[in-house]
């Protein structure tokens, strides 16, 4: 199956299944958005969203946060992995936002980037669900389903990825690509003993199917 095929049966496949994927964090502005994927990071959406609800009780809006400290931070996300730097960033994300940006999330890559914690994946993130621009966050899902369905060829950085990716699927679909190749990797095509024959989209697989009539 060539690539072009590969990206029509697979937005065929995933509009007809999934047509309103959603985000598994539980949001509801561009800061919540912004705080919950900062801790998300080597961390599952689950215990994400165990820990946020108390966390945006008592810190609403960045300047809110900005005038906690670290450690009043720290012991609403002590149960996140890596809860010492997490902590840490969100006390300095939260005070950039204030003294840099008014207070509100910035919708564009260098802005988002420039914040503390942030990087390219949690800024395309939040380009993507808050502010609803084409943008493809690549996380370890994203990366090994598009290796694996044989989508990108010599990448090997989620960076790399994240560019042919996003020349391969029409720009309105980019970012709920990300959802269905997210949830697949979570729950169909796992790192260990993935459930391949369960998988609805086995038959684009480069790694079942083998690479014939790979383009």
């Amino acid at each position: 199956m060539r690539k072009k095929e590969k990206i029509s049966f697979l937005l065929d496949y995933f509009q007809k299944n999934q047509p309103d994927v959603q985000s598994e964090l539980q949001y509801k502005n561009p800061y919540q958005l912004l705080v919950a994927t900062m801790l998300a990071a080597q961390c599952t959406d689950k215990r994400v969203n165990m820990v946020t609800p108390a966390l945006f009780e008592a810190y609403p809006t960045p300047l809110e946060m900005s005038k906690a400290s670290v450690e009043e931070i720290l012991s609403f996300v002590k149960s996140v992995s890596y809860p010492n730097s997490k902590a840490a960033h969100l006390s300095a994300m939260s005070k950039m936002l204030v003294s840099d940006f008014g207070g509100e999330v910035p919708a564009t890559m260098d802005e988002l980037t420039r914040l503390p914690g942030v990087g390219r994946k949690t800024a395309n993130v939040v380009l993507a669900f808050a502010f609803g621009q084409a943008a493809m966050p690549v996380d370890t899902h994203v990366f090994r389903v598009a290796h694996r369905l044989g989508l990108v060829k010599d990448a090997p950085t989620p960076d790399a990825v994240e560019k042919q990716l996003v020349k391969l699927f029409p720009t309105e679909y980019i970012s709920r690509a990300h959802h269905w190749l997210l949830l697949h990797g979570r729950y169909i095509c796992t790192a260990r003993k993935p459930h391949c024959d369960e998988c609805p989209i086995r038959e684009a697989c480069t790694e079942i199917m083998g690479e014939r009539g790979e383009r």
